[in-house]
């Protein structure tokens, strides 16, 4: 004879009532939770740098940047390459004091290698 004990406990039934009615994907994103908030502002911030490198740069050197991130008021920048990561160190050397008027946050500039995936 199968064992039921398992399966017929009290309050069982009540666990999966307490849980409440399930939410909405759209509901969950804009409540705020404090890690998408984060996320979102990066992807944010990620956007205006794309943005304000295409106006700023030549088209050349634009089109090998794959991506930016400023932290804790470091600007970090991406080149597909090493030997266009040396070009735009160079070129972002010159606009420092323009980069420093869109945000006057950023104390420093780096830039690093990423290869498009």
């Amino acid at each position: 004879m199968p064992k039921f004990s398992q399966r017929h406990k009290q309050g069982a039934a009540n666990a999966i009532t307490k849980r409440g009615a399930p939410r909405a994907i759209g509901e969950l994103l804009t409540r705020g939770a404090p890690v998408l908030s984060q996320i979102r502002d990066q992807s944010a911030r990620q956007t205006f740098w794309q943005s304000w490198f295409s106006e700023q740069l030549p088209e050349a050197l634009g089109a090998h940047i794959t991506g930016a991130v400023a932290r804790d008021g470091i600007l970090t920048a991406f080149a597909d390459s090493a030997a266009w990561a040396a070009r735009l160190r160079y070129a972002l050397r010159e606009l420092q004091p323009a980069i420093e008027r869109a945000d006057p946050g950023v104390r420093e500039i780096r830039v690093r290698v990423l290869p498009r995936a």
